[in-house]
């Protein structure tokens, strides 16, 4: 890595002096093992837009829905709308690829042990692929979360996690991902984090990219926050990615 990583892990050192209690995950491309609670809903609606040498492509808007089925297990759904605009060639927008998922832990946290979840994800071909909005073939993710805190644990923890991508078709190739996160709340209503990750190549022609996130969320209030992030790689050809978004807690009566 270069110097742009060295400073990514410094980032990440300082911020787990004094990391605040807050869940991984959206805006952030890192999650963690903790499932939402049985009951419960967190919606998203928002806006995941890439840049790399052959222009713009992403989801605008796009619906993220995670429900808590029983203890430890969550449903998970994204409906999707996507665009692309080649740097070369015609701009296309519509119904992206649906992505179907569930998140199940099963370590509790211990006071050496950390929580471990799974979360595979389906991704299936609803997208149409011709016009750059989606695979054409059923994707498959296979991801284990970490997480562990130290201190007292309503102030500082971390997350960690890791998985493999099953990517069908010619010219793809299966790949991995691992990726590390820090966040600290700074007050009553504002979270900050940042992370570092990296991807294997995913095309028999391609390579491996390593990249640096930072983000916010802020807490409108109980119900409602609203969720930012943006990164750019550090390794790899150049590329650029960004989140923006609300999110909704919503308990049952």
């Amino acid at each position: 890595m270069g110097s742009l990583a060295h400073a990514a892990v410094a980032v990440l050192c300082a911020l787990a002096v004094a990391a605040g209690a807050a869940r991984a995950g959206a805006p952030f491309v890192t999650d963690d093992p903790e499932p939402v609670g049985p009951g419960q809903w967190e919606v998203f609606l928002a806006s995941q837009p890439a840049h790399d040498p052959g222009g713009w492509s992403g989801t605008a808007p796009f619906v993220d829905a995670n429900y808590g089925a029983v203890e430890n297990l969550q449903l998970h759904l994204i409906v999707p709308f996507a665009f692309d605009a080649p740097k070369h060639g015609r701009n296309s927008y519509g119904y992206g690829d649906t992505e179907l998922g569930a998140k199940f832990r099963f370590v509790q946290e211990g006071e050496l042990r950390p929580q471990v979840g799974v979360y595979p994800l389906v991704v299936l071909p609803t997208g149409n692929e011709a016009r750059g909005l989606g695979g054409g073939r059923v994707q498959a993710f296979l991801r284990v979360w970490l997480q562990k805190s130290w201190g007292d644990p309503e102030r500082q923890w971390t997350s960690y996690g890791g998985g493999y991508w099953i990517n069908p078709g010619s010219g793809n190739r299966d790949w991995w991902y691992v990726g590390a996160l820090l966040q600290r709340r700074v007050s009553d209503w504002l979270t900050l984090g940042a992370e570092v990750f990296h991807k294997t190549a995913q095309e028999t022609d391609a390579n491996g990219s390593t990249w640096l996130n930072a983000g916010a969320i802020a807490d409108l209030d109980e119900t409602v926050h609203l969720l930012a992030s943006a990164g750019h790689n550090v390794d790899g050809a150049s590329g650029f990615q960004a989140y923006l978004g609300l999110r909704f807690n919503l308990a049952p009566p």
